[in-house]
């Protein structure tokens, strides 16, 4: 019975703060949850994205799967991904899957053969979400929060993954990181710096304050990428001068996607591509536009991507 009424607790705190966030408290329960979700309703954001005026508490193919659980130090709810083709086990507050994190995945070069490194891979979702289109890569997840390396490694045991994917305990900014070799890199990083917007708890601040410049991981990560493999990241869009500048003299063959919150509207991020040891020109590309005029909750092509239906275009 104490069970019970924490998580119908729990429950009920996290539909309140999805009301907060300035979005209806839209319910994620999945056809599968238990009787005490009847009436809970949760959103999927993370690292703020909605204070920024883009994107939507829900994300499409993303859905509540199961009740929340408890592990030791924070609550965890079971969600499915990709329109039910991931299972995801993650922290039921702070941050989670969203849309950074599958525009990211949909914009990353995986072919057969090659061996992929996410660094700061989180929970494993962007590399899982990789990994569930194609069928001969391999992944190494490199995560220094205990907590959600342990998740993530739960989520490539629970998705079928384990014989393609690893995830590494691991800073890849340490001194003592495993420096291999791989035939590309992506990162989603942490956006704000110390100072800016409301301080996180300290148990997750190394999600939300960067503790290292932008110029450090791609520093380490062209280090350990093979010629002509590709860097890929996601970012907000101001942060545009100083991810060139960290790719300056490192990687080349730079390509941008702005993602717009909708047409004609000033990009909010940008997800930014280079490879080793091109002399190419940089690319700007058109982008994508998250929403539209009509009643759709975002626009086609937005949707398709966001639901693990197509890989984002850079004109290859």
């Amino acid at each position: 019975m104490m069970a019970s009424t924490a998580v119908r607790s729990s429950a009920n705190s996290v539909a309140n703060r999805s009301t907060a966030c300035g979005s209806p408290a839209t319910c994620l329960a999945g056809p599968t949850a238990g009787p005490n979700w009847a009436s809970a309703c949760l959103c999927v954001w993370g690292k703020r994205w909605w204070r920024g005026g883009i994107g939507s508490s829900r994300v499409p193919g993303v859905a509540r799967k199961g009740r929340i659980s408890f592990m030791a130090e924070f609550e965890v709810t079971d969600d499915v991904v990709l329109g039910g083709r991931l299972r995801i086990r993650q922290p039921a507050r702070g941050y989670r899957v969203n849309v950074d994190t599958l525009l990211l995945a949909a914009a990353v070069e995986a072919r057969d053969g090659m061996r992929l490194l996410e660094a700061g891979c989180g929970v494993g979702a962007a590399l899982l979400a990789v990994a569930a289109r194609t069928e001969n890569t391999t992944f190494v997840g490199l995560e220094r929060d205990a907590n959600m390396a342990a998740l993530a490694s739960e989520n490539v045991a629970a998705n079928g993954m384990s014989t393609r994917a690893e995830i590494v305990k691991g800073d890849v900014l340490g001194r003592d990181a495993n420096r291999s070799v791989y035939d590309g890199a992506f990162f989603n990083p942490p956006y704000d710096e110390e100072g800016e917007g409301r301080a996180p708890s300290e148990a997750r601040r190394h999600a939300y304050i960067a503790d290292a410049p932008i110029d450090a991981w791609v520093a380490a990560l062209a280090d350990q990428l093979t010629g002509g493999a590709a860097l890929t990241l996601i970012h907000r869009a101001h942060k545009l001068p100083e991810i060139l500048s960290a790719l300056e003299g490192r990687l080349g063959g730079v390509e941008i996607a702005p993602v717009r919150p909708r047409v004609s509207a000033p990009a909010k991020r940008v997800i930014v591509r280079a490879r080793k040891g091109s002399r190419a020109p940089l690319r700007l590309l058109k982008g994508l536009d998250l929403h539209d005029e009509s009643s759709a909750k975002y626009t086609p092509e937005a949707d398709a991507l966001l639901r693990g239906e197509t890989i984002l275009s850079w004109g290859d």
